[in-house]
């Protein structure tokens, strides 16, 4: 009775997928605020617990958001202020595998959203992604000119999200801040994901494996620049009821990204060239951030010295 009361007069957030590299993070900078209250949910289909902060002020609860009666039960106990719903099937090879795995977010997004609305949210923040845009057709991509043009069962799950956002803010008033995070690198990312894959490779000079060609563009955004513009967008209520890319604009080739790594650790690994992806690889991505520029009104991290912060934190650490 006295931990409720203490935390009754806290900043109460939820944060889904609260074991995975982005909310585990996220989770880690909100604690920073000695007035909030952190509860992260997770099923650890591929979270991972040691992601997740340790603090009196934070909760883990393994919970699986597709599962109404799970989430509900600590929805309904918390009376959260504010939602974070970063909960979701990731990982280009794991869309794509299990399709009927990710379209079942969707129930989990509807639960989630049911619940905000009935139980005094304030405000949802939704992580959807680059891939709504598909195969791009102008680059910059931008929030509201881009055309969305996603075929991937993964791409199309976050744009259902971002159209029940929209709903229910129409029907519910229920506030939402959409995020459209594109590659975001980091300490606690896992391997499935480009950055990572080929640090872990450069890092054990074993060989770094590219699709085709390998002149696929991407652009790569540190966390810290993700989570200020997130926090920015909490603390100041900025971007209310609208659509904000997070990412990085400096482009740069896959192969590139290689040598680039096998220069900043130093690495004798090679790059060897694999057989193109059939689906899920788009050519190009870019990301118009003048919202999030406005937002953290910094420079981005460079390339160079967010590897270099990965590598500090893998000394540090150990992971």
């Amino acid at each position: 009775m006295l931990f409720l009361t203490i935390i009754s007069s806290m900043r109460k957030i939820l944060i889904t997928g609260g074991a995975g590299f982005i909310p585990g993070s996220l989770a880690e900078r909100l604690l920073n605020d000695k007035d909030t209250f952190v509860v992260a949910v997770d099923n650890l289909l591929t979270g991972e617990f040691w992601k997740v902060p340790t603090s009196p002020r934070c909760k883990f609860i393994k919970c699986d958001v597709n599962n109404y009666n799970d989430i509900a039960a600590i929805m309904t106990a918390y009376s959260f202020d504010y939602v974070f719903h970063y909960a979701a099937v990731v990982g280009v090879k794991r869309t794509l595998d299990h399709p009927v795995m990710v379209l079942e977010d969707i129930q989990g997004i509807k639960n989630v959203l049911d619940l905000c609305k009935n139980t005094g949210v304030k405000r949802i923040f939704y992580s959807s992604s680059s891939e709504v845009y598909g195969e791009p057709v102008e680059l910059p991509q931008h929030e509201t000119r881009t055309p969305l043009n996603s075929r991937l069962p993964y791409a199309i799950v976050k744009n259902v999200g971002e159209a029940f956002c929209r709903s229910y803010k129409q029907e519910y008033g229920l506030d939402y801040t959409i995020f459209r995070f594109f590659n975001t690198y980091g300490p606690k990312q896992s391997t499935d994901f480009v950055m990572s894959k080929f640090l872990d490779a450069a890092l054990a000079n074993q060989d770094i494996t590219v699709y085709g060609d390998g002149l696929q563009t991407r652009t790569f955004c540190y966390i810290d620049d993700n989570l200020d513009a997130t926090e920015y967008a909490l603390n100041e209520s900025a971007f209310l009821n609208d659509v904000v890319n997070l990412g990085n604009d400096e482009l740069i080739t896959i192969v590139d990204l290689a040598k680039t790594i096998i220069d900043v650790t130093g690495s004798s690994s090679r790059i060897i060239h694999l057989d193109p992806l059939k689906e899920g690889d788009m050519t190009r991505r870019q990301p118009d951030i003048s919202k999030m520029r406005e937002a953290i009104n910094r420079p981005l991290i460079t390339m160079e010295d967010g590897i270099k912060k990965i590598l500090a934190f893998k000394n540090l650490h150990g992971k």
